[in-house]
C-alpha cells in the first residue's frame, strides 16, 4: 500500500513551521499512542504514521528532499520512513507525556506543576448581583520556609543519585520505543537528600492554612468560576504552583429567584384590590417600584418589570424582573365580615352579569369530561 503524503498525515499545510510540525505530531502522538488505545491496531498504524511524518519534517534536510522528490528521494538517502530514530523522538515523546502526568524537565531533572485547588464560596443574591469582596481560608501545600523546597536539611548534601545519574528520569525500552519515566528512587529531583529537612521531612512542601482576597465582579451566578492564577499547591522540584478555582454558589433569597439574569417573585394581592384594581409596591434588587394592578386581575397573573432584573457578568442587556400576582383569600373574619360575603355571594348568583369567567369555563369543561363519559 502506498504511503500518505506527510503533510496529509499531520493535517498541514506544506509551508507550515517547526512550531506547527512539532504541535500536529504532539496532538496526534498523544491521541495514537499505544498505551492510551490498547489492543486498537489501526490507533497504532496511526501512530507509526505520525512519527515517520514527524521524523522526516522536522529534519530540514530530509524535508528539502522530500518536498523535492517525495518518498523515493528519502528511500533512495535512506533516511525516515522506517521506526528507528528512537533517539531523536525521545524528545517529543518526553513533552508529550510529561504533559500527561504533570511533569516537565527542567535543567537535568523533572519538574511537576502543583495540583489545582477548588473553593466554594457562598454568596447571597445581593452580593452576586453587586459584587463583593470575599475573604476565603483554606489549607494548601505551600514551599517550605525551612528548606526553601529543597527537602534538605540546612548544611546538609545531597548526593547524585546513582539510578538515573542526576537526570530525574529513566529511560526503558518497551518494544520499538522507548519510555522516559520518573525515577523512582529521587522520584524526579536528580539528586538524594541525605539529611532530610525536619520540616517538611524531605518533601519540601508543607501544608499551611492561607487566608486569600477574593474580589467578586457583579452579575455572578451559581457555577461561574473565578480562577485565581499560581494561588493553588506549590510545585516540586522547581515547578510552577497550580491554580485556584473559587467556584461561586448563590444562596436561595427569601424574595426572589432566579433564572439567568432574569429575576421572578410573587406579589400577595388583596381580594378588593385584584378586583377593583389599585396600586401597590412591588420589592426590587434596587430598592421597590411601584405596580398599578388592573381591575379584575386574575391570581396566577404575571407582571414584567423591564430591566429590572440582574446584569449579566459576561455583559449584554439587563434582565427583567417578573412578578406574579397572588390573590389572597381573607381570614379571620368577624361575623359582620361573613355577612357581607354571604350578601355578596348571593348577589353575584343572582346577577344576569358573568363575574366568574374562569369558574364558568372550568364547570362548562366538567360538563362536557362527564357527557363524553356517558356517552
Amino acid at each position: 500500500m502506498s504511503k500518505r503524503d506527510y503533510y496529509k498525515v499531520l493535517d498541514l499545510a506544506r509551508t507550515a513551521s517547526e512550531a506547527e510540525i512539532k504541535k500536529a505530531y504532539r496532538r496526534l502522538a498523544m491521541k495514537f499512542h499505544p498505551d492510551r488505545n490498547p489492543n486498537d491496531h489501526e490507533a497504532e498504524e496511526r501512530f507509526k504514521e505520525a512519527k515517520e511524518a514527524y521524523e522526516a519534517l522536522s529534519d530540514p534536510q530530509q524535508r528539502t528532499i522530500y518536498d523535492q522528490y517525495g518518498h523515493e528521494g528519502l528511500a533512495a538517502r535512506g533516511g525516515a520512513g522506517g521506526f528507528g530514530g528512537a533517539d531523536a523522538f525521545s524528545d517529543i515523546f518526553g513533552d508529550v507525556f510529561g504533559d500527561i502526568f504533570g511533569g516537565a524537565r527542567r535543567g537535568g531533572r523533572q519538574a511537576f506543576r502543583g495540583a489545582d485547588l477548588r473553593y466554594e464560596l457562598e454568596l447571597d443574591l445581593e452580593q452576586a448581583v453587586f459584587g463583593h469582596s470575599a475573604s476565603i481560608e483554606f489549607a494548601a501545600l505551600g514551599e517550605c520556609e525551612s528548606c526553601n523546597g529543597s527537602g534538605a536539611a540546612e548544611g546538609s548534601q545531597t548526593t547524585t543519585c546513582e539510578t538515573c545519574h542526576g537526570a530525574g528520569q529513566v529511560r526503558m525500552q518497551q518494544g520499538f520505543f522507548a519510555v522516559q519515566q520518573t525515577c523512582p528512587r529521587c522520584k524526579g529531583r536528580g539528586q538524594v537528600i541525605t539529611q532530610p529537612c525536619d520540616t517538611c521531612l524531605g518533601q519540601g512542601r508543607v501544608r499551611r492554612q492561607r487566608t486569600l482576597s477574593v474580589k467578586v465582579p457583579q452579575g455572578v451566578d451559581t457555577g461561574d468560576r473565578i480562577r485565581l492564577t499560581g494561588e493553588g499547591e506549590a510545585g516540586r522540584n522547581g515547578g510552577p504552583p497550580g491554580d485556584l478555582y473559587v467556584e461561586i454558589r448563590v444562596r436561595e433569597h427569601a424574595i426572589f429567584e432566579r433564572d439567568g439574569s432574569h429575576l421572578s417573585c410573587e406579589v400577595p394581592v388583596s381580594f378588593a384590590t385584584a378586583a377593583l384594581g389599585g396600586k401597590i409596591e412591588v420589592p426590587t434588587l434596587g430598592g421597590h417600584v411601584e405596580l398599578k394592578v388592573p381591575s379584575e386581575t386574575q391570581s396566577g397573573r404575571v407582571f414584567r418589570l423591564r430591566e429590572k432584573g440582574i446584569k449579566p457578568v459576561r455583559g449584554g442587556a439587563t434582565g427583567d424582573l417578573f412578578c406574579r400576582v397572588v390573590v389572597e383569600t381573607p381570614v379571620n373574619l368577624t361575623d359582620e365580615q361573613r355577612d357581607l360575603l354571604r350578601r355578596f355571594e348571593a348577589s353575584v348568583h343572582s346577577s344576569n352579569h358573568n363575574h366568574s369567567p374562569r369558574e364558568r369555563s372550568w364547570m362548562d369543561g366538567v360538563k362536557r369530561f362527564f357527557e363524553t363519559i356517558r356517552n
